[in-house]
């Protein structure tokens, strides 16, 4: 790639099941001047998410043989808007690419936190991932000092970041699912679990039952299927559950995971489940940046991410993150 010229990702073709780096394609192509009321940028950060995944299977959000989306972070180098400044950082949803011409009411400025706050807290902990947490625990399960959660997919980008966040929201005991040894040692000797185990070990209701032998008060499930029965089971009377996604259907050549087998408990246990999109609740950054910009400039509030070196990287770094290789958030460095 040269100074005057921009790179896109396509897809080429549909998934059958788990997806593979043929379906897609690297497309070079002269840079794009900016028209009226555009501005071109520069994206430095790029953001890979489980929700891509799904995204592959239908035109509702990706076009075959169109730019990929997803969300980035840039700095704009050419305008035609007097709203946005060359050398303006911006938050907008045209990733998968090196450049991108954008419209103010498709940016977010960046705003300056002080030292202590990496441009990489903008896309996890900061971002739709940490967001998303936050928005699951305090106003899905709403979350009280005190009580007990259970965290599915834990080690990954929401799963971090809501272990993280539940902590400094008083949580009592606090067990999460992942899977693999490395991401349980993680989510136990860094993050702060209480308890967490490797669903490869066995019945995902056997594993948590015993991880919370005294039952849960509240769950942040991404996987959905067995992870959602078991914490139905161990969830007691009046428990919340905040769901998130469901990647255990992701890649499911036939038909979806069963409904859970006990779902009437919900009806039994007066539980209520909630599911939830975060592109309804961006009124609660403010209060996400309340809790955790003091705690990241005084380096009390670690970020849990995997950084992907490299634009050329990009596919590699979704289809790790897809795998499982990922602790935390998974990033892409143009």
């Amino acid at each position: 790639m040269t100074n005057d010229t921009m790179i896109t990702v396509r897809q080429t073709a549909r998934p059958n099941g788990f997806p593979t780096p043929d379906l897609f394609s690297f497309t070079e192509e002269p840079l794009p001047a900016p028209g009226p009321g555009t501005a071109l940028v520069e994206n430095l950060r790029l953001s890979v998410d489980p929700y891509h995944r799904e995204a592959m299977d239908t035109d509702e959000l990706w076009t075959l043989g169109s730019p990929m989306e997803g969300r980035a972070l840039g700095r704009v180098l050419d305008s035609r808007d007097p709203s946005l400044r060359p050398g303006d950082l911006v938050l907008h949803r045209r990733g998968w690419r090196t450049h991108a011409v954008v419209a103010p009411d498709e940016v977010r400025r960046v705003p300056d936190l002080g030292p202590g706050v990496p441009l990489a807290a903008h896309l996890s902990l900061l971002g739709g991932t940490g967001l998303s947490a936050y928005v699951g625990l305090t106003r899905i399960a709403r979350l009280r000092a005190g009580e007990d959660l259970f965290v599915s997919a834990a080690a990954g980008g929401v799963g971090t970041a809501a272990g993280r966040l539940a902590r400094l929201l008083g949580a009592g005991r606090l067990v999460g699912s992942a899977g693999s040894a490395r991401k349980v040692a993680y989510l136990t000797e860094e993050v702060g679990f209480d308890a967490a185990f490797d669903h490869h070990d066995g019945p995902v209701a056997e594993s948590l039952a015993k991880a919370a032998p005294d039952g849960l008060d509240a769950v942040l499930d991404g996987v959905g299927g067995e992870h959602l029965e078991a914490a139905i089971g161990s969830l007691r009377e009046h428990g919340r559950i905040a769901w998130v996604g469901a990647v255990a259907q992701y890649h499911s050549l036939s038909a979806p995971p069963p409904a859970p087998r006990n779902l009437f408990d919900l009806v039994g246990k007066s539980i209520r489940l909630e599911g939830f999109l975060v592109r309804n609740h961006m009124d609660a950054l403010e209060e996400l940046y309340d809790l955790a910009v003091p705690r990241l400039r005084d380096g009390s509030l670690p970020l849990d991410v995997t950084v992907a070196e490299g634009f050329e990287h990009v596919v590699d770094a979704f289809l790790g993150m897809l795998r499982g290789e990922n602790l935390g958030k998974m990033l892409v460095t143009v």
